[in-house]
């Protein structure tokens, strides 16, 4: 072999060689380059504090559930000998289902049937209505009313067993001093809400001497030692339900602006009124608390009997109320965005009719009527009419 021809073998292996090294030197600074980014992205990711999500609910509240002698009994079937409550509320459900938390005041007890079962003056209704509170979407009952002693301390043991054992959360009336001191807590989508609830009395029925407990009775000092077991759970926003007022007036009194004056101004969001058995007056507010700081607070001062059997004036209707609330994700803060209202009557069709009461959406019903492909009379389409235009200036605009 020619020595040129050597030299040229040697010139190109050598160039080879050298692109060899180039290719692994600068693979070799590529992935350092790589590995030193990588670290710096994650120490900026690291140093970058994540932001939740805002979190927006839908809560809705109804009135009071009673349960009249012809209530359950129009509830009863004879064939499977069983009570079934739920075509009562078929018309309706879909309101309290699509919420994130129902809420409403159970003004009954659920003793169980060895006593028997009763309606006014003292009340014991089957457990079965408890369950179809459930299959509606009820989350949360107040049980603190003044028909809760109606059946004594027995009364309120086996109530507030058969809402457990059917799978509502219950507030307002304990078991145990314990309990009266455990605030409940439900965690909604990842917002925090406790409830609490008072009443005024039990209708002259003596709470057991010891066991004071038993109740949630309205007095100013009580109010603020559970609110701030309340606020010890560090909620996002508290909820109580008042058992307030004169029955049947249509407006608040003083004494419930001035308690809604207390529950806000110490650490309460939302009110929901019950006892008149009609509805009265709803107000959101922007208030400056203690340490001038702001915050939206929402009051209904009563929303009528959700279903029952009294005839007097106005006490067939009621309100589903829907509140959209939001909590901030940045700062934490709970606004009340809208709360919305849909207007119910609770319709009697008659003596000897199975499931005799059923609840009409009174809005619904009457477009119906009026596109002509309704299944109601001209006279009860009167009739809502009326109780609709009472419902809409007693409870005002919806509120955006």
């Amino acid at each position: 072999m020619s020595k040129r021809r050597i030299n040229y073998y040697k010139l190109i292996t050598a160039c080879v060689v050298l692109i060899a090294i180039i290719f692994f030197i600068g693979f070799g600074i590529s992935k350092i380059i790589n590995k030193v980014s990588k670290q710096d992205a994650s120490e900026t990711s690291s140093n970058v504090e994540t932001i939740p999500e805002d979190i927006t609910i839908n809560f809705a509240a109804i009135g009071d559930v009673m349960c009249h002698n012809t209530n359950y009994q129009t509830a009863y079937n004879s064939t499977t000998k069983s009570y079934d409550f739920t075509p009562a509320f078929v018309n309706v459900r879909k309101y309290t289902e699509k919420a994130d938390i129902a809420i409403g005041n159970l003004e009954t007890t659920l003793t169980g049937k060895e006593v028997g079962y009763s309606g006014y003056p003292t009340f014991n209704s089957p457990e079965e209505l408890g369950v179809a509170l459930k299959d509606i979407g009820v989350d949360v009952v107040s049980t603190a009313n003044n028909h809760c002693m109606d059946k004594g301390s027995k009364g309120i043991v086996n109530t507030l067993d058969n809402l457990d054992r059917i799978g509502i959360s219950h507030t307002g009336t304990n078991r145990t001093k314990e309990e009266q001191d455990t605030i409940l807590v439900k965690d909604v989508n990842g917002m925090k809400i406790a409830f609490i609830a008072f009443t005024y009395g039990t209708n002259g029925i003596n709470i057991p001497s010891g066991k004071e407990y038993m109740v949630n009775l309205i007095d100013n000092d009580f109010i603020l030692e559970q609110i701030e077991l309340a606020k010890q759970q560090k909620p996002d926003l508290i909820c109580a339900s008042m058992h307030w007022g004169i029955e049947y007036a249509q407006k608040q009194n003083k004494e419930q602006e001035q308690l809604a004056d207390l529950l806000f101004q110490n650490g309460v969001d939302i009110i929901i009124g019950n006892h008149a058995h009609v509805i009265e007056p709803m107000e959101k507010r922007t208030i400056t608390l203690n340490d001038g700081t702001e915050k939206d607070v929402f009051v209904v001062y009563a929303l009528g009997n959700f279903i029952s059997a009294q005839v007097k004036e106005h006490t067939r209707s009621t309100a589903i109320l829907d509140m959209k609330i939001t909590k901030k994700g940045e700062t934490g803060k709970i606004s009340i965005d809208s709360v919305d209202y849909v207007p119910v009557y609770c319709y009697d069709r008659g003596k000897g009719v199975q499931n005799r009461y059923v609840l009409l959406d009174v809005r619904q019903e009457m477009q119906d009527f009026e596109d002509g492909k309704g299944n109601i009379s001209q006279n009860l389409y009167n009739t809502l009419k009326l109780e609709l235009q009472n419902t809409e200036k007693v409870l005002g605009e919806p509120i955006k």
